[in-house]
């Protein structure tokens, strides 16, 4: 759709990280502490790792507290009690939300998502309710500037499946196993992202004008702001107009 996309999502969801970094350097660390336990300490031999890894750095967290987050995953302990969990559910217009949860507490992280849920206009779902409108998948942002056809033949090769052109930008597509390898090979090409990651990608979005995408969005930030929260997919598709219109609000 013209003028919507996920590039002005990407700037209101920079600025609310930005606002919460220590929340999201504790939710990274986590992240890398399970993994690291889950799949050993080397990122060579551990895909999820590697993508953490790559996920913190982005964000600026420095490699001496990656190191160290790694390494207390690997020692053993810390980590051993905590388990994924996903919540699904709709927002207000029935926008749906899927909740990846990491938790040492099931009972507690259940009724925190409930109550953000239903405080906004919201209710849970049960499995599988809104997983069937995504897809996993990872997505690499590059602006109109960039050389495309130099970016997709060095996407292509490195096995990418799709290149996307929109209004604001390109996507560089991949299967999730692929993301890191098509990473390295464009960042290595000279090709940086303005954005990169694993997510869980709606196949269908749910344009919302200014009213209805506020209260998304405020559920969305509700849900991200608990301590258990680490990601949360939506198929809101708001317009570059609505979203400077909701930041400026803001």
């Amino acid at each position: 759709m013209a003028g919507h996309s996920k590039w002005a999502n990407i700037k209101h969801r920079k600025a609310a990280q930005d606002a919460k970094r220590g929340k999201i350097f504790t939710k990274l660390i986590k992240e890398l502490v399970v993994a690291a336990k889950q799949g050993g300490p080397n990122p060579d031999d551990n895909p999820t790792l590697r993508a953490c890894i790559d996920k913190a750095l982005r964000a600026n967290m420095k490699k001496d507290t990656v190191d160290k987050a790694i390494a207390r995953g690997a020692g053993g302990g810390e980590g051993d009690d905590y388990e994924d969990i996903r919540y699904e559910g709709y927002g207000p217009n029935g926008v749906a939300l899927i909740v990846d949860c990491l938790t040492d507490n099931k009972n507690r992280s259940v009724m925190e998502v409930r109550n953000a849920f239903n405080k906004r206009g919201g209710n849970m779902g049960t499995s599988g309710s809104v997983a069937y409108m995504f897809k996993k998948q990872g997505t690499l942002s590059f602006p109109t500037s960039v050389d495309e056809d130099a970016l997709m033949e060095v996407a292509l090769d490195a096995g990418a499946e799709d290149i996307v052109t929109e209004e604001n930008g390109v996507d560089v597509i991949t299967a999730p196993e692929d993301y890191m390898d098509v990473k390295t090979a464009l960042v290595d090409a000279g090709f940086e992202p303005e954005s990169a990651e694993v997510s869980m990608e709606a196949e269908v979005k749910v344009p919302l004008e200014l009213d209805d995408a506020q209260k998304a969005l405020d559920l969305i930030d509700a849900l991200e702001d608990l301590d258990d929260v680490q990601n949360v997919y939506s198929n809101i598709d708001v317009s570059d107009e609505v979203m400077a219109q909701l930041m400026d609000a803001n």
